[in-house]
């Protein structure tokens, strides 16, 4: 690891990648001769990691809402604030027996999991536009022991079966930055889908889409609740009251910026 050009932790993190090991077992082994073979894979890391791709992507995988989810460049990663439209969506179900949730362009399957192993008594419906999410969303699922998941392919409401039942709860964290934002060309962003970064246009056709279409599948009392950009809190509001959504409101993150938004049928 000395000598790699990366901070320590995550040269370890790479380390325990490669040899497949704990912290712990490389602490007992640290004096312990490196296989080329393996010497090389762990290079070959450092170097991607060193020319800016995310480390979730470098190990596989990312924790969220104390569960650890496998993230590969299909799928975008999950991040720390989305928390907040899980913790929302979880306390409007609080007083409901049996619910059932709709995440639309799920991803990972960070949400829609999430809720799932919070609520085994739910029933939760993930839908994304690109097969390959899908099928790491399904894994996810999988993995984790959320079996009450089930999964459709398609854009937005269109992905839904034909008479799927009114939801208590709809969620999404769509593609919201807007074309030609000089944050795609930054950071992680450089790395993951751009499809479910931007909708490359203004950035709320996504939220306009979900929005619109929401009503007709929604519970009576049910509520949609929408992640959108640090500046989008009033456009999102305005769409909610447009479509005759009742309390349109928005929540702020843990860095006290507005980060979703959502109302009431």
């Amino acid at each position: 690891m000395a000598g790699c050009g990366l901070p320590r932790l995550e040269a370890r993190m790479l380390l325990e990648q490669v040899l497949q090991k704990p912290r712990a077992w490389l602490l007992a082994h640290d004096l312990d001769p490196l296989d080329p073979a393996l010497a090389r894979r762990f290079g070959e890391l450092a170097a991607r990691r060193l020319a800016g791709e995310p480390m979730a992507y470098l190990v596989g995988e990312r924790e969220f809402m104390g569960h650890r989810f496998a993230v590969n460049p299909d799928v975008l990663i999950p991040r720390p604030e989305t928390e907040l439209l899980v913790e929302t969506g979880l306390a409007h179900l609080r007083a409901l027996a049996a619910p059932r949730v709709l995440d639309l362009g799920t991803g990972s399957g960070a949400v829609a999991v999430s809720i799932a192993l919070a609520r085994p008594d739910a029933q939760v419906l993930a839908t994304d536009a690109s097969a390959a999410a899908l099928a790491q969303a399904r894994l996810n699922a999988q993995a984790l022991g959320a079996a009450n998941v089930r999964f459709a392919l398609g854009d937005w409401f269109q992905a839904l079966p034909a008479h799927e039942p009114p939801f208590d709860l709809i969620v999404s964290n769509p593609p919201y930055i807007a074309a030609g934002d000089a944050h795609l060309a930054q950071g992680d962003l450089r790395f993951e889908p751009r499809a479910a970064l931007t909708d490359q246009a203004d950035g709320l056709s996504a939220l306009r889409a979900i929005v619109a279409g929401a009503g007709a599948r929604l519970a009576p009392g049910a509520a949609l609740w929408l992640e959108h950009g640090w500046d989008q809190g009033p456009a999102v509001r305005r769409l909610l009251a447009q479509a005759g959504l009742r309390e349109p409101a928005s929540l702020r993150d843990l860095a006290g910026i507005e980060r979703i938004s959502g109302a009431k049928l």
